[in-house]
């Protein structure tokens, strides 16, 4: 790979490297991430399981393995950390996978400017459709793209 791709291609290729690793240790990835944080850069690769939770064992196995690889294929120029480690009980949903699988669920939702007057809300996930989310907030259905929010993300009270 070259040394120049962007970000995203630098995440989709580290994420076609790392799937492997995951399945065969019975687990997947939800999301990979390459990303610049204060003065550092942030390689992180997100791993679930639909059988089980993620132990420190899992992340470590897939870290061992990909930073073989990465060494190896060395295709980020800059210096990196590199983290595994679950999505966590409140993820983000990004893909149209995560949003199916939470129809149904509460999500919190930041979006980049106003719609009905509120950047942010809670609410539960309705549907997802062509890149299209519908969330129930109150007696209120929004819809919106993906596209025009920050994030949205599992809302689990306990």
């Amino acid at each position: 790979m070259k040394k120049d791709q962007g970000k995203k291609n630098i995440a989709g290729t580290v994420e076609a490297w790392a799937s492997p690793i995951a399945e065969a240790l019975g687990l997947y990835v939800w999301d990979t991430e390459f990303k610049k944080e204060g003065a550092d850069w942030f390689l992180r690769v997100y791993i679930d399981s639909e059988e089980r939770g993620i132990s420190t064992d899992d992340c470590e196995a897939v870290s061992r393995a990909l930073e073989e690889i990465l060494d190896r294929e060395d295709p980020i120029e800059q210096a990196y950390f590199l983290e595994i480690s679950s999505p966590g009980i409140e993820r983000v949903l990004s893909r149209p996978g995560h949003f199916m699988k939470y129809i149904g669920h509460d999500v919190n939702v930041k979006l980049f400017s106003p719609l009905n007057g509120r950047k942010s809300f809670t609410g539960t996930l309705l549907k997802y459709e062509d890149g299209e989310v519908t969330v129930r907030a109150g007696a209120e259905e929004i819809s919106f793209p993906v596209s025009k929010a920050a994030q949205i993300k599992l809302d689990i009270i306990f």
